[in-house]
């Protein structure tokens, strides 16, 4: 396993991401974010919290669970595990800003764009990320990334929601996967 970003890396890198969300937006009205579960959904809650310590505004948070939009549901979840998803009130006339940790094929934005659109028709929607790995199989692209990096179709990108924040680490594809934090109530 070798370390790719540590938590003052990823701190460091929000803080940038959320500075450009308001100044892209002119500001927080209307700006909702929304972690894709289960990895977005850290990276969301600091993004909150950077924006709010920039420009003194909470903004709403949520999540989305994409595992009945995936397009291999029927054929690689033969017993799904289905998690809530928590929308903030009413995304019609919003910018929502959909975020997760690890942009890879794309498939997993297509999922979440499916099921937040059940919600509501946002004015607008862009993608934050902690990590693009590149090797897209659909045209989707971040329009906030705090790394990019290129790593071999055999390794994997693991992000670690940890006590003094995420931190992202690489290791083999087949290597066993980081234990979901516990629910809260």
């Amino acid at each position: 396993m070798r370390e790719l970003l540590d938590a003052a890396s990823v701190t460091r890198g929000l803080r940038r991401v959320a500075g450009e969300i308001i100044e892209r937006s002119g500001g927080t009205r209307d700006v909702v974010l929304i972690g894709i579960r289960r990895g977005g959904i850290p990276i969301s809650r600091e993004l909150a919290q950077w924006i709010d310590k920039l420009e003194g505004t909470k903004v709403p948070v949520g999540t989305v669970d994409i595992t009945l939009y995936r397009d291999d549901a029927a054929t690689a979840l033969p017993n799904p595990r289905i998690g809530p998803s928590e929308i903030p009130g009413s995304i019609a006339g919003k910018h929502v800003v959909l975020v997760d940790d690890v942009v890879f094929t794309g498939r997993t934005v297509r999922a979440a764009l499916d099921a937040l659109l059940d919600y509501g028709r946002p004015r607008r929607i862009e993608l934050a990320a902690l990590i693009d790995r590149g090797g897209r199989e659909l045209p989707v692209q971040p329009d906030y990334i705090v790394r990019t990096v290129d790593i071999a179709d055999d390794l994997r990108i693991d992000v670690l929601d940890e006590p003094d924040g995420p931190r992202a680490v690489v290791q083999a594809a087949d290597a066993p996967s980081a234990p979901p934090p516990p629910a809260t109530p």
